[in-house]
């Protein structure tokens, strides 16, 4: 699976951005995709994931109710729609395909096999 990322920019705090995270090679409903980020001096961190078994979706507390991931079969595309955006929220967002479908797995960078190269988000306050 090969998956490409976009949609970063520089946005105002309180602003919106649409990633969007591309994948060839096998469809997105076979996986768990999810988001991660990484800000300057911090280790990577889960945003939110769309689990594959049951498609629920989980997110991390601090973008909840603000952030939604959404997946696209026919394109096969997976989404993270960011709203109200904070400048805590700046990072570097990484897509990526899980085998797994668990929550206590998915919050894991190790339990993803497939990784993007990653999309810069800059919220200004």
């Amino acid at each position: 699976v090969q998956l490409q990322a976009s949609g970063g920019g520089w946005v105002q705090a309180g602003g919106s951005l649409r990633l969007s995270c591309a994948a060839s090679g096998r469809a997105v409903e076979s996986y768990s995709m999810g988001w991660f980020r990484q800000a300057p001096g911090e280790e990577r961190k889960f945003v939110a994931v769309k689990s594959y078994r049951d498609r629920r979706t989980y997110y991390t507390d601090s973008v909840k109710g603000r952030f939604t991931i959404s997946r696209d079969s026919a394109s096969n595309t997976v989404y993270l729609q960011m709203n109200s955006l904070k400048a805590e929220d700046t990072a570097v967002y990484y897509c990526a395909a899980s085998p797994y479908y668990s929550y206590s797995d998915l919050t894991s960078n190790y339990k993803y096999d497939y990784w993007g190269q990653g999309t810069l988000v800059t919220v200004s306050s």
